[in-house]
C-alpha cells in the first residue's frame, strides 16, 4: 500500500511538472514594436513608421487627406506579426518636412517621387501596396514607374474610376485646377480648417452605428499639422493638382488590365466622397479582384481596423504572399 502511494505521488508530481512545463512553454503572439524614423532625401526629412521582420514581405501603407501615417497606428501592429510594414508621412504632411509652398509647388508627382526614393533608400525591392484617398495618386504613379515591384494591391477607398465620383465631385476637382480666382482659392483654403476637417471629413459619413468608433485622436493629430497658413496652403496646392489624377485614370486602368495584380478591395460603403461605385468599377479591369464593401465610411481603417486586418491577412495567405 505504501509502495502504491509512493508511485501515485511520483505520477502526480510528474503530471504536475508536465502541466507546469506546458504553461511555461505556451506561446503568446504579440506584435513587434513599432519604430518611428526619419530618412533624409534631397534636403527633406521623411518620417515613417516601421514594424515587423524585414525578411518578411513588405506592406507599404500610403495615407490620404488630411492625414498621415498616424491613420495606421492601430493597423500596423495587426499586420506586423506576419509582415514587414512601412507607413510614411507624405512630404508636407505629418512629421515629414513641410517645405514653404511659396517656393515649392506641391503636386502628386512630387509626393510620389519622394515616397519612391524613401522605398529605394530603405532597400525595399518589392512590396504590397495599400492605398487610401491621396494614397492612390501617389501609389499609382509609383506603380506606373515599375509595376513589377508590386506583389499585390490593397485598395481602401482609393479611387481610380470616374464612377466613384459624383458629377458634382468631378466638377469640384476640375474647377479646383481651372478656376484660379481668389474666391476659389479662399473656398479651398476653408476646407483645410478645423470645422471642415472634423465635420466634412471624419464625421461626414458617420451615423449612430459607427460614431463612437471613430477616435477623435485622428482629427486632433491632423489639425496639429494644419496650424499655420503655410501648412494649409500645402493642402490647397494638392487640391488644385488633384484633377491631374482624373486625367490619368484611363492610363492607370490600362496598366491594371495589362498587369492584373493580385488585388484586394476593402471599401467603406458609407463613403459619400469616394462612393462604392468606384470600388465596383475595379472589377471591369480586374475581374479576379476580391471585393469587400465594409460597413464604414471614408476612413474605414480607423473604424474597422480589425476587420480590414483580417481581410488583408487572409487574402495574402490565400495568394501565398508570406
Amino acid at each position: 500500500m505504501k509502495q502504491f502511494a509512493l508511485i501515485l505521488v511520483v505520477i502526480t508530481a510528474f503530471i504536475g511538472c508536465q502541466e507546469s512545463t506546458e504553461k511555461t512553454e505556451k506561446e503568446f503572439f504579440l506584435p513587434p514594436q513599432t519604430t518611428y524614423n526619419y530618412v533624409e532625401i534631397d534636403s527633406a526629412k521623411l518620417f515613417y513608421r516601421e514594424a515587423g521582420d524585414t525578411s518578411n514581405p513588405t506592406i507599404l501603407l500610403l495615407h490620404g487627406y488630411p492625414s498621415s501615417s498616424h491613420s495606421y497606428r492601430n493597423l500596423i501592429p495587426m499586420l506586423a506579426t506576419n509582415y514587414h510594414v512601412i507607413a510614411p508621412d507624405n512630404l508636407g504632411s505629418g512629421y515629414s518636412t513641410h517645405f514653404d509652398p511659396s517656393s515649392t509647388t506641391y503636386t502628386f508627382d512630387l509626393l510620389s517621387s519622394y515616397t519612391e526614393k524613401l522605398i529605394d533608400q530603405l532597400q525595399v525591392e518589392n512590396y504590397i501596396l495599400y492605398m487610401q484617398d491621396f494614397g492612390a495618386p501617389v501609389g499609382y504613379r509609383m506603380m506606373m514607374n515599375n509595376p513589377k515591384r508590386i506583389e499585390a494591391l490593397i485598395v481602401q477607398n482609393a479611387n481610380a474610376y470616374l464612377e466613384g465620383l459624383t458629377p458634382q465631385r468631378q466638377d469640384f476637382f476640375r474647377t479646383a485646377q481651372t478656376d484660379t480666382s481668389l474666391a476659389k482659392h479662399e473656398f479651398l483654403y476653408r476646407l483645410t480648417g478645423k470645422d471642415a476637417i472634423i465635420n466634412k471629413q471624419y464625421l461626414f459619413d458617420l451615423d449612430s452605428t459607427n460614431m463612437n468608433i471613430q477616435s477623435p485622436d485622428a482629427w486632433t493629430h491632423d489639425l496639429a499639422f494644419l496650424q499655420s497658413k503655410k501648412d494649409r496652403e500645402i493642402q490647397v496646392q494638392l487640391f488644385k493638382d488633384y484633377n491631374t489624377n482624373l486625367i490619368r485614370y484611363p492610363k492607370w486602368q490600362k496598366m491594371l488590365r495589362e498587369q492584373q495584380p493580385k488585388t484586394l478591395i476593402t471599401w467603406g460603403k458609407k463613403d459619400l466622397k469616394f462612393n462604392a461605385n468606384g470600388a465596383k468599377a475595379y472589377l471591369k479591369d480586374l475581374p479576379n479582384a476580391e471585393l469587400h464593401l465594409i460597413d464604414a465610411g471614408h476612413f474605414a481603417a480607423e473604424e474597422k481596423t480589425t476587420e480590414i486586418a483580417q481581410l488583408i491577412l487572409e487574402f495574402l495567405a490565400k495568394n501565398e504572399i508570406e
